[in-house]
């Protein structure tokens, strides 16, 4: 079964290819990368031509055979719901829907952490109305992990979470940010929830009630 993940930075891939390694190796991925919609988008709010331009790359995941498209990029969330939209039954899911959802479950205020600052525009009216969320953003995260300076951006994480003591679960806002997920666990002693392994979980039940899949966990 083909999957497209598709991608607006270089720095997503390897998160959800590791997940899909853990949970689904036998799903066959198909990447597929523009990574000029980071700089297309800004940092403000979401531009409405960005719509076209995901929707126009999620037709073309399906032209190629994809039975299920993943987002990997969490800046872009009302433009993948269009997609979605435009494309169904074939399941289209934002990066972090899953997580969101674990996250709540919980219980709890919920720290949101982003590397990204177009994140924090769209992601927090994600959660469920009421949902106690705190988002922040771990300055010059992302700039350290686009230069190769991994140390760097996990101690920025680290520093940033350590601080928000009133947060009793934390949430990871991008795949990227998902590397620094085990060492915030061992840190904090508070559970992370991370988009990669949420996201491959949840399509795969979605594709399963579809296409009569073994759906394990």
């Amino acid at each position: 079964m083909r999957i497209a993940l598709i991608h607006a930075g270089t720095v997503s891939i390897q998160p959800i290819e590791n997940a899909f390694r853990r949970l689904w190796p036998e799903a066959q991925l198909m990447n597929i990368l523009d990574d000029s919609l980071f700089s297309d988008r800004g940092e403000g709010a979401l531009p409405a031509f960005m719509t076209d331009r995901l929707v126009t790359l999620g037709r073309y995941a399906v032209q190629s055979g994809a039975q299920g498209i993943l987002f990997t990029c969490s800046a872009f969330g009302p433009c993948i719901e269009a997609c979605a939209n435009d494309l169904a039954p074939i399941p289209v899911l934002k990066p972090n829907e899953a997580m969101i959802d674990e996250a709540c479950a919980a219980g709890g205020r919920i720290g949101l952490l982003a590397s990204f600052a177009g994140t924090l525009n769209t992601m927090p009216g994600e959660f469920p109305v009421g949902t106690d969320v705190r988002p922040v953003l771990v300055e010059g995260a992302f700039e350290a992990l686009l230069a190769g300076d991994f140390a760097e951006h996990d101690r920025r994480v680290l520093a940033t979470a350590s601080a928000m003591e009133d947060c009793k679960v934390f949430a990871l806002a991008q795949f990227s940010l998902s590397r620094v997920a085990p060492l915030l666990e061992a840190e904090l002693g508070k559970p992370i929830f991370s988009t990669p392994i949420s996201a491959v979980r949840e399509l795969r039940r979605r594709l399963a009630s579809q296409h009569k899949l073994p759906n394990r966990s």
